[in-house]
């Protein structure tokens, strides 16, 4: 059987992004992404992948379009979040992005790897809220950058 694991940074208001970006620059959230994700499978919607401009090296691509024409090198396209979970097989796989496609699969998965931001940013798309009812805080741990002078931690929650 899969598991499933969301991995998102937010804002303090959890905002995800503008305008198809991210609002902030935070390398060492970057570093985490790829140090969680290398090696497995990652699952996204198209305007994520647009917004990310290629396939990221050492990870299958599974990318989420309405349009069933729709087709990239180097990605495995699908119609819908059931399509791209069954073609997981018993592998881990890591979704993505974006604010759909994480209300698409938020009660599905099995666990959040969220990168908290302590700042509000001017953001046009969401995450939605994480329950406690649903989500157990399993591991928290803080940083600062200093560069930007931003507090971030890295949570994971488990499914109840």
């Amino acid at each position: 059987m899969s598991t499933f694991t969301i991995v998102v940074a937010i804002d303090s208001q959890s905002g995800i992004g503008l305008h198809n970006t991210l609002p902030w620059h935070l390398p060492p959230d970057l570093a985490h992404f790829k140090r969680i994700t290398s090696g497995h499978t990652i699952i996204m919607g198209r305007k994520t992948f647009d917004s990310i401009g290629r396939p990221l090296p050492n990870r299958r691509s599974i990318v989420i379009s309405r349009d069933p024409h729709w087709r990239n090198d180097g990605v495995e396209a699908v119609t819908s979040v059931n399509a791209a979970l069954q073609l997981t097989g018993a592998e881990e796989a890591f979704i993505i992005g974006g604010a759909q496609i994480f209300a698409e699969t938020l009660l599905l998965a099995d666990r959040l790897i969220v990168t908290e931001i302590n700042k509000n940013f001017d953001c046009d798309v969401f995450f939605p809220p994480i329950s406690p009812e649903n989500w157990e805080e399993v591991a928290r741990e803080q940083h600062h950058y200093a560069q930007d002078a931003l507090d971030y931690a890295f949570v994971t929650y488990q499914k109840r």
